[in-house]
């Protein structure tokens, strides 16, 4: 029980008072404007592209100025999640274009929350690179050994993947958060950890998802942003409690922190696994979306994608 009050506690923010001046955080909210911008390679034949769209929820507020997009275009959504998704074809003469999406942002640090009636027992299913199966459920299973309730229980669960993994970008297999291949090799970055913890929650009943976008450096006005960050959220007692491992093993002195909040200075763009759009992409549903999925004859190829910011917080 004692352990069970800590917790309660951390999440309500009572040991949370060091935290705003650590590197990193930026509590409370923050504001900014974010930039998308997409440098089509060389076309050949007609190419598809998709493209996530953020917007505003109960933690961030989204204004989006007319996107500079020079060629034809439609706004989907996935079956799933409701992410908005842009759309559009490419025709060769296209090449070397730019698309541009300009944001103006007010993001709130994020805490556990209500769920609001949703039915949080749809985010027990497996997807392609996230299933559950017995490894899972006996890792699972000791991590929790002797913990009651779902949320000390997901402290174990958060505790054993700080532990296990390494963040660690070299190799291959990293990055597209394949909860085996983190279980296995115990390095990834950040989507191969929340794979592995959701995969871990799901396999002894608690329900969990995943997000991605990105993080807003919080000691710089300005510039450009280094990759796209994700997380994960999980379920107990009537709310989702997010979680941010990767960035609590590169700052252990936030593993409290981390295990209940996600900071101001985030951006979300999508949320969600093997997300299902029409039209949909000739490889099937989408692994997970940030950067865009662009598709010639059928085949995946790279498109120069940069993230800048400007913070516009006084």
């Amino acid at each position: 029980m004692r352990r069970l009050a800590v917790l309660t506690l951390i999440l309500s923010g009572a040991f949370l008072c060091g935290a705003a001046n650590e590197p990193g955080i930026v509590t409370g909210s923050d504001e900014f404007e974010f930039v998308y911008r997409v440098k089509l390679p060389e076309i050949k034949g007609e190419a598809r592209l998709w493209i996530p769209l953020a917007r505003t929820d109960a933690f961030q507020t989204v204004k989006m100025e007319e996107p500079s997009i020079p060629m034809k275009w439609e706004k989907v959504q996935d079956r799933e999640y409701g992410n908005d998704i842009c759309v559009l074809r490419a025709q060769p003469a296209d090449s070397g274009k730019t698309i541009e999406l300009r944001y103006k942002v007010v993001r709130k640090e994020k805490a556990a929350y209500s769920a609001s009636g949703e039915d949080a027992a749809r985010f027990l299913r497996p997807e392609k690179l996230v299933p559950i199966n017995e490894t899972f459920k006996s890792l699972a299973e000791t991590a929790t050994a002797g913990k009651h309730g779902d949320l000390e229980r997901a402290r174990g669960l958060y505790d054993s993947v700080l532990a296990r993994m390494r963040y660690d970008k070299s190799g291959t297999g990293w990055g597209r958060g394949d909860a085996v291949y983190a279980c296995d090799a115990k390095t990834g970055n950040c989507s191969d950890f929340h794979s592995y913890f959701i995969a871990l929650a799901r396999s002894i009943g608690i329900p969990a998802r995943f997000a991605i976008g990105a993080t807003i450096p919080a000691d710089k006005k300005e510039g450009l942003i280094e990759g796209y960050h994700c997380w994960a959220e999980f379920f107990a007692d009537g709310r989702w409690v997010p979680v941010d491992i990767s960035e609590a093993w590169k700052n252990p002195k936030l593993a409290d922190y981390y295990f209940g909040h996600n900071p101001a200075n985030r951006f979300e763009l999508a949320r969600g696994r093997d997300l299902i759009v029409d039209p949909a992409p000739a490889t099937g549903p989408i692994n997970f979306l940030v950067y865009p999925l662009l598709e010639m004859d059928g085949k995946g190829v790279k498109a120069e994608t940069t993230f800048t910011f400007r913070r516009t917080r006084a």
